[in-house]
């Protein structure tokens, strides 16, 4: 068969809603400054859907270094990656920064943070090697699991039961391979909002033998008494071996880092090929990403504000009967009951008639029968945006559950 023709018969369990989708559910334009409330089809909308934790995105003081730097470097220097020609004293000072802030030795920053996670990975193990990861493991990290040449075991999701039947298989298989063993969690679960188990994997590593690493893209900034991360929140800085966080969430940027001891980043920085050979990040970005970190840590006012509107928006929903599953972080996810039908019938009156705009998930990536509509909270919302969001959702649940979406023209009949 032709590759065209057989891509042709099956573009994907998202990509087979293209027609009815594209641009509304699918490859949305949100227009206007980053704020609560965007533009959406010409219409303003209070928005729920950006990872803009801290209100970063468009502080006075990010904009005008983004500007500056910008207007001094360019967008090109430094040129090449990083081992070549493309460092800068301004590169290592942040590694420097970012690993003390998170309790490690050492950090090196990478220019994407999915690319960055697939490339830990791939140069952490071989072929003998065994890793264990979380079933609900996010698809950079399935990505590059996927790409690893050893065996590997999924334990069911923050299930500890199962994490100790999976390393004790992956156990013996090491001893026969003679290689070592990586597991890998995350911080906080950016659908659910639950956070990993990461004390409770950690007490486990006596036993096993294996080392572990977290992805905390969710948890960097938001989650700990300083925002150092979910380690720092569950008092286990030290047992996570290998840290991983990304700036696109509370920095409201571009790119990630890894953190760990000095030896283990020696090894990744001259292993990683996704950054051997790959152009660094440029200048503004990095100056930006300074003056965004000096924020985060100096300014704890931010993650106050973030907190408060979190609980404030949670405690509403939980008050008012929905369901919003086992949330201990900000991410708040609300599970409606409805089909693929109903779920773009129930979004678009959410949005055509109330101007809200957040995200929705539907199957494969939830169960089928279940609609998740996904709030992310930030620094920027007002307690006046959370009411007004407790009375629409209310609205819409009250005509989900009287059938009114089974009737309603969806965009799937056009």
């Amino acid at each position: 068969m032709d590759l065209f023709d057989k891509i042709a018969k099956n573009l994907g369990p998202i990509g087979q809603h293209y027609e009815w989708s594209h641009g509304y559910f699918s490859f949305p334009k949100l227009e206007g400054e980053i704020a609560p409330r965007m533009l959406f089809n010409g219409k303003e909308h209070l928005v729920w859907s950006l990872n803009n934790y801290l209100g970063l995105a468009n502080h006075p003081e990010v904009r005008a270094v983004d500007a500056q730097a910008a207007a001094e470097f360019g967008m090109a220097y430094p040129m090449g990656a990083r081992m070549m020609s493309g460092n800068s004293v301004h590169h290592e000072e942040i590694e420097q920064d970012l690993a003390a802030f998170v309790g490690k030795d050492d950090a090196f920053l990478l220019n994407y943070g999915y690319q960055g996670m697939v490339s830990i990975i791939d140069a952490l193990v071989d072929r003998n090697d065994v890793v264990v990861y979380d079933a609900e493991s996010h698809a950079c990290i399935v990505d590059g699991v996927r790409l690893h040449m050893g065996k590997r075991f999924v334990y069911q999701h923050n299930d500890i039961e199962s994490c100790k039947k999976q390393l004790s298989r992956a156990a013996k298989l090491a001893r026969i391979s003679g290689g070592s063993i990586l597991l890998i969690t995350e911080g906080v679960f950016g659908m659910s909002g639950i956070q990993g188990q990461l004390r409770e994997i950690a007490a486990l590593k006596k036993q096993y033998g294996f080392r572990m690493l977290v992805d905390d893209a969710h948890g960097f900034g938001t989650m700990g008494p300083t925002g150092a991360g979910t380690h720092e929140a569950q008092d286990c800085i030290a047992d996570v071996d290998i840290y991983f966080g990304t700036f696109a969430k509370s920095m409201a940027g571009i790119g990630a880092f890894v953190a760990s001891t000095k030896e283990m980043i020696t090894y990744l920085r001259y292993n990683m090929r996704s950054q051997t050979f790959a152009k660094s990040l440029p200048m503004p970005m990095v100056l930006g990403l300074k003056k965004r970190f000096e924020l985060l840590r100096n300014s704890p006012e931010l993650r106050e504000r973030l907190w408060n509107i979190a609980r404030t928006l949670q405690y509403g929903l939980r008050a008012r009967g929905f369901d919003i599953g086992s949330t201990n972080t900000m991410v708040t996810p609300v599970f409606l009951k409805g089909d693929l039908n109903e779920a773009t019938a129930l979004t678009r009156d959410l949005r055509e008639t109330h101007g809200i705009f957040c995200s929705i998930v539907v199957y494969p990536v939830i169960p089928k029968g279940l609609i998740e509509l996904r709030l992310i909270p930030t620094a920027v919302h007002t307690e006046e945006d959370v009411e007004y969001t407790l009375d629409a959702f209310t609205v819409i649940s009250e005509k989900l559950q009287a059938g009114a979406y089974k009737q309603a023209v969806s965009l799937q009949s056009e």
